[in-house]
């Protein structure tokens, strides 16, 4: 299913908003994770482990491509960068791909 022009302006508009609701969530995990009990190189290591990681998810970083955006927002789901509350101003047609994909990928 391709996202229509409306889904693709509503998806491109809420983007970055989400984008930074969940850098903030990471950085609150980063912070707890830094002020935790162990040793500074283990902390220090962990902390390079997790950014190289958390970095590659869509919630931080996306390539916006009209082809890919549904694929895009099941992911976004599925990482709990969103939650299905969040996709009430699209469409039903958009809403029930991006359950399907997550049906059938979890």
């Amino acid at each position: 299913m391709e996202i229509s022009k409306r889904d693709w302006k509503l998806f491109r508009d809420k983007i970055a908003g989400w984008q930074e609701n969940y850098m903030d969530r990471l950085n609150q995990e980063y912070i707890a994770l830094l002020s935790g009990a162990a040793d500074p190189s283990e902390k220090f290591w962990a902390l390079d482990k997790r950014i190289r990681k958390d970095k590659k998810k869509p919630g931080v970083m996306l390539e916006m491509e009209k082809s890919n955006a549904i694929f895009d927002i099941a992911m976004l789901v599925h990482d709990k960068v969103i939650g299905f509350e969040d996709l009430t101003e699209f469409s039903d047609g958009l809403q029930d791909a991006v359950k399907l994909i997550l049906h059938r990928n979890c």
